[in-house]
């Protein structure tokens, strides 16, 4: 046999199992599993629903109400956190409004790419595939519901883990368990109450304001790149959603970028530094499944915050780079 034709057959030989590799890879996830994402994807986003649940993240919990209204008139949610500082969070389709009773301030901020717990689903099912490998879990019940659950193990170093468990019945999730690459739990979401449907628009009033400060962001689209930013981070399966500038009253503007892969989240800030302003410590932080690492570039604060390990929000922050527009 000539030496070419053992290097062609070898290379078919390797060619025939990295495609068997691929499609065994892909064949990981259950169409089952997809199915029921699905599921929660549609239970999260058109189902009406009052409930208390608990987030958990090491030593630390704390307790919120959640109600939520869908309906032909538009789709409203409040979030009253009920331990600590006393606050509200009012979500309809085109703002988000927190109020602050103690300082008497109401904030308002337009985001369109909402994403909390039971909402965490982007719609972007076949996508998580290409990303996690998607199966069925144990079934338990969570709040007196029985549940299914289902897992998202990483296809990759870039994001964690979930666990998710959702309604057998309606499949309104009533579980979220992120974990991380060692399957340690790094946070989690759980109901402990839940009723599903008949909710009144009166249980969605916010508070009474008059004579409250009101801080409204103003916010607008941009291209960063026209002003000289690139981020060249390569993030598989991430694709861009947000790219606008933010600017509170008087303040210089923050430019914010926003990445998701249909599941986790991640922002990028730039914000112009003058010399007056207060040193900002540089480096890593973390809040449960939240990584925040920030750097100075070109008299610029960049912060990288991230529902995804330090490593790839560090990685983020160190492919902002700033080149001088022509």
């Amino acid at each position: 046999m000539s030496e070419r034709l053992t290097r062609t057959l070898l290379a078919q030989a390797f060619g025939v199992l990295v495609a068997a590799s691929a499609g065994l890879a892909q064949a990981q996830s259950s169409p089952e599993a997809l199915e029921w994402l699905r599921k929660i994807y549609q239970a999260t986003h058109d189902l009406s629903y009052i409930g208390t649940f608990v987030y958990q993240q090491g030593n630390h919990s704390e307790t919120s109400r959640i109600t939520r209204l869908a309906d032909v008139k538009g789709n409203i949610e409040k979030l009253e956190v009920l331990d600590g500082v006393p606050r509200e969070i009012v979500r309809t389709d085109d703002a988000v409004r927190c109020y602050l009773p103690k300082s008497r301030t109401v904030k308002v901020d337009r985001r369109s790419n909402h994403r909390g717990f039971p909402t965490l689903l982007q719609g972007e099912i076949g996508a998580l595939a290409e990303n996690y490998t998607v199966t069925m879990g144990d079934s338990g019940r969570v709040a007196g519901y029985p549940c299914e659950a289902i897992v998202l193990a990483p296809r990759d170093s870039l994001r964690y883990g979930y666990k998710l468990c959702a309604d057998a019945a309606t499949g309104m999730l009533l579980k979220a368990v992120t974990f991380d690459e060692k399957g340690e739990t790094v946070e989690q979401f759980t109901f402990t109450q839940l009723s599903i449907g008949n909710v009144s628009r009166d249980k969605l009033r916010p508070p009474a304001t008059r004579k409250w400060h009101v801080e409204d962001a103003e916010v607008a689209p941009v291209n960063l790149e026209q002003s000289g930013w690139t981020i060249d981070a390569d993030l598989p399966g991430f694709r861009k959603v947000v790219e606008v500038t933010r600017t509170l009253h008087n303040s210089r503007p923050v430019g914010q970028v926003v990445y998701t892969d249909g599941l986790a989240a991640v922002s990028v800030f730039i914000e112009p530094v003058a010399p007056g302003d207060k040193p900002v410590q540089t480096g890593v932080a973390s809040v449960g499944a939240i990584n925040i690492y920030t750097r100075e570039v070109a008299d610029h604060l960049v912060t990288v915050v991230g529902e995804a390990p330090a490593a790839s929000v560090q990685r983020i922050a160190e492919a902002v780079k700033y080149r001088q527009p022509h």
